[in-house]
């Protein structure tokens, strides 16, 4: 007769973790709203991949029926929702996203800030190591420039570009944007609700720029503004893009 041995009592781990997700907050009319959407996924192909997105819901505040045909038109468009935020709404089926409970606007440290290569090999990563400085008061110093296919995240303050931002690249900050260079990619700031935040560079060739969700493509700027210097801020909720000097 064999005895089998007691199994060995192992412990569970759990860790909190903090991360920056997109939020988008659908308006009536929907139609309208994904219009706009289009749009922006025109100009910015690629921009949702892989990255985790927060439905809110708490302006629309549709019905379940209305919110399993958004989020399956979102999935059509290459946007995975992770999670959807619904203060008061009805209970979700588990067929949807998890409703949200306890968000908070991104401080902790945690959250990723810096460059990092799109392809996100490990001797890339190291090669990167040192060309981000923080400064004083959260502010995030990119000594290099950034190449084509990377982005740069920064949850904490404003980013300062020491050099160029090359086309098919990005940068996001809950601050202010600086590009000492030519801004040729996409520069978005106050992405956590920062309506005063500004986006500046010495030559703006952009792809996109966006303060607080309200953007402009290239091809909606006016000529102009093309080819110099700029500042790029909210005026009565209308992104304005002037020259400097």
């Amino acid at each position: 007769m064999t005895f089998a041995a007691p199994l060995e009592a192992k412990s569970i781990r759990f860790r909190a973790r903090s991360f920056v997700a997109f939020t988008l907050t659908p308006e009536a009319p929907l139609s309208e709203w994904l219009e706009s959407l289009d749009r922006w996924i025109g100009n910015s192909p690629g921009y949702f991949t892989g990255r985790p997105v927060v439905l809110d819901l708490n302006t629309l505040k549709p019905e379940v029926s209305q919110i399993e045909t958004l989020v399956v038109e979102l999935g059509h468009r290459g946007i995975r929702i992770y999670a959807i935020e619904f203060d008061g709404g009805p209970a979700l089926g588990h067929h949807l996203p998890p409703a949200l409970i306890g968000a908070k606007e991104a401080t902790s440290d945690g959250l990723l800030a810096g460059a990092k290569a799109a392809a996100g090999k490990p001797d890339e990563a190291k090669a990167d190591e040192g060309k981000e400085t923080r400064l004083g008061g959260d502010t995030l110093m990119v000594k290099t420039p950034i190449r084509s296919g990377q982005s740069v995240f920064h949850a904490h303050g404003d980013v300062i570009v020491l050099g160029s931002v090359a086309s098919g690249s990005e940068i996001v900050a809950s601050g202010s944007i600086h590009v000492y260079g030519t801004l040729r990619g996409r520069a978005s700031a106050g992405v956590l609700g920062n309506s005063a935040a500004r986006i500046f560079c010495r030559k703006n060739e952009a792809e996109l720029l966006s303060v607080d969700g309200w953007y402009c493509t290239a091809e909606e700027m006016e000529p102009s503004v093309r080819g110099k210097a700029v500042q790029a801020f909210l005026d009565n909720d209308t992104l304005r893009i002037a020259t400097l000097g």
